[in-house]
């Protein structure tokens, strides 16, 4: 009988921490086992500099989103962004490439705008601010100060 219990006991252990193993698996991996919870937009800019994917979307210094995808189409960086179910962009909202510190990471910085259109899963963001290089700024300050 002692036998049997401790078979049970640690069959329902094993069992346990398989469990959470997945568990883990999943939520560390990203995973939506129940769909996505983002909804796709696209952005165009100049320069995307050092953006990757994966990278934070913020909204007043709140993280809204993901960065799905980065590709280059005509020379120009056209970014897949993922936002948050519920979240409502309107068709004049400002996509800014930011960086987090002096030398941190990127991130893409959404300005809501005031119009009253709203946009739509696929819809493309016009209005866009490249990243800024701090290799170009102080490239320019030397050789333009001669």
């Amino acid at each position: 009988m002692y036998k049997r219990s401790t078979e049970i006991a640690v069959g329902i252990f094993v069992i346990v921490g398989a469990v959470c193993i997945v568990y883990l698996a999943v939520s560390l991996g990203g995973v939506n086992v129940f769909g996505s919870p983002y909804y796709n937009l696209s952005a165009e800019f100049d320069s995307v500099s050092g953006l990757k994917k994966g990278a934070s979307i913020e909204i007043a210094g709140v993280e809204m989103g993901k960065v799905l995808d980065v590709n280059l189409d005509d020379n120009r960086a056209i970014v897949t962004l993922g936002i948050l179910q519920g979240i409502q962009l309107t068709e004049d909202t400002i996509a800014s490439i930011r960086t987090q510190g002096v030398i941190g990471d990127k991130f893409v910085k959404l300005t809501p705008g005031g119009s009253d259109e709203v946009l739509k899963p696929g819809d493309l963001l016009i209005e866009t601010e490249s990243a800024i290089s701090l290799e170009e700024l102080i490239s320019k300050y030397i050789f333009d100060s001669k």
